[in-house]
């Protein structure tokens, strides 16, 4: 069972850099990065997101999910 998680671990993490790698830069700069928005703006923001920044954040989240599961099973 160890070996399968360590098996997907390793794929979701090459499609992870896969995914960060094909995304497309911001011209933005540095303009976002201390808080640019409020929660107000946060409001539908998950319909605007790309389809590629979906598979980012569900792909992110598989891979924290395995992390912990990996740790969980070490001990």
């Amino acid at each position: 069972m160890k070996t399968l998680l360590v098996l997907v671990h390793v794929v979701v993490s090459i499609a992870l850099i896969t995914v960060i790698l094909l995304q497309q830069r911001k011209q933005g700069g540095f303009s976002g990065i201390f808080g640019g928005g409020t929660q107000a703006d946060m409001a539908g923001q998950w319909q605007r997101f790309t389809a590629l920044t979906k598979v980012t954040v569900l792909l992110a989240s598989v891979f924290i999910i395995l992390s912990l599961l990996l740790v969980v099973s070490h001990g």
